[in-house]
């Protein structure tokens, strides 16, 4: 058994993100890409944006800290602290409207 604090990652990562390219950094807490089930603490700055990409499988985000807003096509949905936002099977982004960590969940098909 392992025990993962997400307040934690969610604090490191939002405080890495201030310091690299793009304003966002991950870190994958479960899985991997060899597996179906991934999970990765996301922390981006106000402003940062994760450029429009296609949904690799089932996918979750959950805001751990901040506000977000996720778009797909003409439709947009804002989230902020605690909120899950399921993320539609169409090309997305995702932009941060104020310093936030989100913990993305993938179960992506074999």
């Amino acid at each position: 058994m392992q025990k993962v604090s997400l307040a934690a990652l969610a604090r490191q990562q939002t405080d890495l993100a201030a310091g690299a390219g793009g304003g966002h950094t991950a870190d994958t807490v479960h899985g991997g890409h060899e597996k179906v089930l991934r999970q990765t603490v996301i922390g981006m700055k106000q402003g940062a944006c994760l450029a429009e990409h296609e949904n690799p499988g089932e996918a979750t985000v959950q805001v751990l800290h901040g506000r977000v807003r996720m778009v797909a096509g003409a439709e947009s949905w804002e989230a902020r602290t605690g909120d899950l936002l399921i993320v539609p099977d169409a090309r997305h982004s995702l932009e941060a409207l104020e310093d936030s960590a989100v913990l993305l969940t993938v179960a992506k098909s074999r």
